[in-house]
This record gives C-alpha cells, sequence and structure tokens, in this order.
C-alpha cells in the first residue's frame, strides 16, 4: 500500500529489517526466543504443540487465534510429512505472516486534494506522541502536513502537539482548552485547503465522560470532515499500546463497534515481551496494522509488513 511512497520498492527493501529486529528484543529474547527453543531439537517430539500453544497464549497471541495457527501448522507438518523441527517452525512462521496479511490496500491509496486521516484511541496510549510521528513520517514522503489539535478536553494534549509542531515544523491549528472540537475541525480543514496542504491529521479525545458521549463526538467530527471534503475521513486510525496485550483488543473492539476503523497503529511495540497481539489483532478484529512504533524519537514509526515483522520475531 506504501509502495509509491519509496520509490517502488516494498517496505521491507526500503527499511529493511534491522530496525524492527531492534525493536522487537524484548519479544524476541522472551516468550518468542523460547518458542524457537522448541524446534531445536531433532524430532518433534509429542509435547511440542502443546508447548507452543502455551508460550503463544502467554505472548498474548489470545486463546482463539493460538488454537487455529497451532492447528494450521499440525496440519500441514502431518500433510507434508515434516519430522524435522526446524522444517515445523519454517511452517509457523509462514502461518504466522499468513495471519497478518489481510487486505494491503488502503485508503490513503489514490489521489485527491486532501486526505484526511483522524486518529482514535484511549488517553495513555500513546495517541498525540503518534501523531506527530505520522506528521513526520508524511513530511519525510514530501507531503504537506496540517494537524488539528481536536482533542480539547485535554490541555496538555494541545500544548504537546503544539510542541511537536514546532519541533517538526508542521502548522497545528487549535484553540483554547475545552473549546468545540467540530470548531477545530472545522478551521483546519479550511486551513489546510488555503496552505495546500495533503494530509490533515486530526487528533480527537481518548475519554468523555461515557462511551456514548465520545462516540456521538467522533461521529460529529465524521460528520463536519464528510460535508466539506469527499468521502472524509479517509482513514481512522485507532492507536493502541502494545504493553497492554489483550486489553488493547477489547479496547479496539469497543470502538470498532462504534467508529468506522480502517487500520491500528500499534505504540509501544520496544516496551514489551508480549508483541503476539500483532496477531490477535490482525484475527480476532479484521482490521490490518498500518503502522508500528519503534521507539520514542520522532522518526520512530513506520508502515507495518508482516514478513519483516515474523522474521524480527525469531531473528538471531
Amino acid at each position: 500500500m506504501f509502495k509509491k511512497l519509496f520509490g517502488g520498492k516494498s517496505i521491507t527493501e526500503a527499511l529493511g529489517g534491522t530496525k524492527i529486529k531492534e525493536t522487537l528484543t524484548r519479544t524476541r529474547n522472551s516468550f518468542f526466543g523460547q518458542i524457537a527453543g522448541l524446534f531445536g531439537g531433532e524430532t518433534i517430539q509429542d509435547d511440542l504443540w502443546d508447548d507452543l500453544e502455551a508460550l503463544l497464549i502467554q505472548a498474548d497471541v489470545g486463546v482463539e487465534t493460538t488454537a487455529e495457527l497451532v492447528e494450521k501448522v499440525k496440519d500441514r507438518v502431518q500433510l507434508e510429512g515434516v519430522t524435522r523441527p526446524a522444517q515445523a517452525q519454517a511452517i509457523l512462521e509462514q502461518e504466522m505472516q499468513k495471519l497478518l496479511e489481510g487486505d494491503n490496500s488502503s485508503p490513503m491509496d489514490g489521489y485527491r486534494l486532501l486526505t484526511v486521516v483522524l486518529v482514535v484511541g484511549v488517553n495513555g496510549s500513546g495517541k498525540t506522541t503518534t501523531i506527530a510521528k505520522l506528521a513526520k513520517f508524511y513530511q519525510q514522503q514530501g507531503k504537506k502536513v496540517v494537524i488539528a489539535a481536536a482533542d480539547t478536553f485535554r490541555a496538555a494534549a494541545i500544548d504537546q502537539l503544539k510542541i511537536w509542531g514546532e519541533r517538526i515544523n508542521c502548522p497545528v491549528i487549535a484553540h483554547q482548552p475545552d473549546g468545540d472540537p467540530g470548531a477545530v475541525v472545522f478551521d483546519a480543514l479550511k486551513s489546510s485547503f488555503a496552505r495546500k496542504a495533503d494530509i490533515l491529521i486530526i487528533d480527537t479525545a481518548g475519554r468523555l465522560h461515557t462511551k456514548f458521549n465520545l462516540m456521538k463526538e467522533l461521529e460529529k467530527l465524521r460528520s463536519i470532515a464528510g460535508k466539506l471534503v469527499h468521502e472524509a475521513p479517509h482513514e481512522t486510525l485507532l492507536v493502541l499500546d502494545a504493553t497492554t496485550g489483550q486489553n488493547a483488543i477489547a479496547q479496539a473492539k469497543q470502538f470498532k463497534e462504534s467508529v468506522q476503523i480502517t487500520g491500528v497503529v500499534l505504540t509501544k511495540l520496544d516496551g514489551t515481551s508480549k508483541g503476539g497481539a500483532v496477531f490477535a489483532i490482525g484475527k480476532e478484529l479484521g482490521v490490518p496494522v498500518r503502522f508500528i512504533g519503534t521507539g520514542e524519537q520522532e522518526d520512530d514509526v513506520m508502515p507495518f509488513d508482516a514478513a519483516t515483522f515474523v522474521s524480527g520475531l525469531f531473528a538471531r
């Protein structure tokens, strides 16, 4: 989906696996290192599959996803007459990659005068920082970006975006705290057209008094964007904190019930030993992971690539 941003090269070719390998160090040195250890023998032992299932669940792959994954690997091992553990591990990696690939098309693809990206997620997920990183990412692809600070319920979020905006030289449209988020979005859209921007990224409130109020507010922002820009928002990204594991999946399910999520950004992946949550997102939500956070600096975000990710989990 991002090939055209890299001069025709794939993400794997353009970025390589070094960064993702570093990001997944804690995950690889923990559960997935133990998983690799299961396949270190000369023959496939009877207890391999139970041990594999237990470790995948501990790594936050999820019970349902784990059961399906292990069953597929076992079936292929039997069908293909595999007898060596190393061959079985290769099959496991192939099946893990299949879980993550899905539909690679993106609402960001295609030409339009202005692309509108709505970013949602609970407070504390890294949403505000992620918005700045995404803005920098698109700037590096030659895009003119504007940020809308529409989380007016948190003064800190507005201030944080303003600081980031100065740091990455990106205009931030903001009103006073406790102002109308819809008015911020309206002004940001007008400003984006005036500046001939390519992309507008909109921050949203992570929590209001009730789930109903939060979802109503998001619906209002979507409506305002749609009235000024055809089919906007074109991308609605849900930011999830990888360190919360299965709690992140539960959050995602709640948002998906009320918001038309088109993709997920998984943050703080470098800070968790349970990177398996990525597989649960792909399987249980049916929503692709678009980006992953790889650190705390402004450049520490990258498009998600299934092959690179799985390779990073088992890299020697």
